[in-house]
């Protein structure tokens, strides 16, 4: 018995009761409006509910009567062992074993389906992060938001939303051009010039480029700076996409910058006509000769100029442009995670929306994340001032980096500590994990070995505490990844695969697969093997939602 069959249970014991409170009366509660916690302490029971103390009052009585009448209902329902009152009206109700235990079998016949859920159904939802700048590698500050961003969007996957992970390449601009003249200068063997980019990889982009395009220095000098960006361009992204790769982070939509500013046939840019759209809005006005975006209606601190009096467009305008873009790509949603320095991004964005005749509240939600340290780690030598993802990715390896990353919220600065990430014991949160998933396997292969098959599932035998308190954490996987879907908090399904390791653990060491001696196969050893195949399937779905890998050995 689940959750929601336990709300429909007790959904109709409340129907005579409101009849008898309130005849004629309907009773406007429905099954997923009564809410179910775990009791802190295992003695009170599986399940507890609040339902009467909310309804007391409408049903013209105090919490305690009402909660009272609802357990004496409960008393006839199968699969309820026993229901009682607690505090000013609490239910605390336990399940018999048979009813708590079917669950194991459940999970396994729905494998990597388990935990999947409908609670984010009918959203439409562009998830947007990293969008470094292609001109150089990613470093230490991006990792943590490509962990939180690949695993929000798989979590909204597993909630039922159409999400996607979008990736904006800022190759139009500035940076662009003083990325042309410092590859173009390393090329030449000259220095890199002023507010050029240094560092070593600057050097092996020109011999790359210059490998690729060996007539380079003959051209002629504007061509030279044209070819030296395209090339070097191309081949930094190449690089940037083989790290997410390795970090295990899949874009969906690679989105170039320039796509905004590209002409159609009719001369109009995206960006122009994002312009007249804002206008059309009646949020666009003219002063000075430059164009303006009334951004203050919508909590900005001032407005916003998006076209200057000499005739070109801001970063607002593209930023305006690639909005409009992903509404007209059929996103409601859009999300942004943007690092700590990015503050002023948020009034900005929630401004578009609303200049967009669009809800700020809505449509759009921006997460700013804190900065990621780590003892030790080293200035990269190719890059010269920062620490690469590559590097980070070498030494500790994907698995404990991206989880060390996502189990704690993203507004929390992070100081990890590499030592403990490398080590191999139940002090290393990802080790802990990972463990108790490959041990699911050793006991699964010890049991084949056996003779231990799941010929057999008879729940009812799955009575010791410490299988209720598992199959208690197992019931709550599918409601952890729904409401980590909806705060957008990965670090909640981290959490809660280590509190179900312990859990795990507790059993494996009190409950036997295998008979002791010679002692045969009973129906409870098979039985157990479904509760120990399920907690395996439970560990890998959440390791999964974590980008984490689940290894059957370690």
């Amino acid at each position: 018995m689940n959750p929601e069959t336990l709300a429909e249970a007790l959904l109709a014991v409340l129907a005579p009761i409101a009849e008898e409170r309130r005849p004629g009366e309907p009773l406007a509660v429905t099954a997923s409006d009564i809410v179910f916690e775990r009791p802190r302490n295992r003695d009170h029971g599986d399940w507890a509910s609040n339902i009467a103390m909310r309804l007391a009052k409408p049903f013209g009585t105090n919490p305690r009567e009402l909660a009272q009448q609802i357990v004496d209902g409960l008393a006839q329902v199968d699969g309820v062992q026993s229901a009682e009152v607690a505090g000013p009206g609490f239910i605390n109700i336990r399940l018999d074993a048979a009813a708590a235990g079917a669950l194991a079998k459940v999970i396994v016949d729905a494998g990597e389906k388990y935990g999947t859920n409908t609670s984010q159904a009918g959203v439409s939802v562009n998830v947007e992060f990293v969008s470094a700048n292609p001109t150089g590698p990613l470093h230490i500050a991006h990792t943590r938001w490509a962990a939180l961003g690949d695993s929000i969007v798989r979590l909204l996957l597993a909630s039922g939303a159409h999400a996607v992970r979008e990736y904006y390449i800022n190759d139009a601009g500035a940076q662009m051009e003083r990325f042309a003249v410092s590859v173009l200068a390393a090329a030449k063997n000259e220095p890199t010039p002023e507010g050029g980019y240094p560092g070593e990889y600057i050097t092996t982009l020109a011999g790359r480029v210059l490998q690729a395009r060996p007539d380079l220095l003959q051209l002629p000098e504007d061509e030279q700076l044209v070819v030296a960006r395209e090339a070097a361009y191309g081949f930094q992204l190449a690089e940037i996409k083989s790290s997410l790769s390795r970090f295990n982070v899949p874009f969906d939509v690679w989105f170039s910058e320039r796509t905004l500013h590209a002409k159609d046939p009719s001369g109009s840019s995206l960006i122009d006509q994002a312009v007249d759209r804002l206008r059309e809005q009646g949020h666009v006005f003219d002063d000075e000769g430059a164009v303006w975006v009334r951004t203050t209606d919508f909590g900005d601190d001032k407005d916003r100029v998006i076209r200057r009096s000499n005739g070109e467009y801001t970063y607002f305008a593209a930023d305006a442009a690639y909005y409009l873009n992903k509404g007209d790509r059929g996103f409601t949603k859009k999300i942004y995670l943007l690092g700590a320095d990015h503050h002023g991004y948020v009034h900005r964005l929630k401004a578009v929306a609303g200049a967009a005749g669009e809800d700020p509240q809505e449509n759009v939600e921006v997460l700013i994340g804190q900065m990621v340290s780590i003892n030790g780690a080293r200035l990269s030598k190719r890059a010269g001032n920062i620490i690469e993802m590559d590097d980070l990715l070498d030494w500790l390896g994907t698995d404990a980096l991206r989880y060390s990353l996502e189990r704690s919220p993203a507004d929390s600065p992070l100081d990890l500590d590499p030592e403990l990430l490398q080590k191999r014991t139940n002090d290393n949160p990802v080790f802990y994990v990972q463990y108790a998933h490959a041990r699911t396997h050793n006991v699964a292969r010890n049991a084949g070995d056996s003779g231990v098959d799941r010929s057999e599932f008879a729940p009812e035998t799955l009575t010791h505490e410490t299988e209720a308190a598992l199959l208690g954490a197992l019931q709550e996987f599918p409601r952890i990844v729904a409401f980590a879907a909806e705060v957008r908090e990965p670090h909640r399904v981290a959490r809660y695969l280590e509190e179900l390791a312990g859990l795990y653990h507790r059993w494996y060491d009190n409950c036997r697969v295998i008979p002791q001696g010679d002692d045969p196969i009973e129906t409870v050893h098979r039985t157990r093997l479904w509760l120990n195949d399920a907690a395996g399937q439970v560990f890998r779905n959440g390791l999964d939602l974590l980008g984490v890998s689940a290894p059957e050995r370690m």
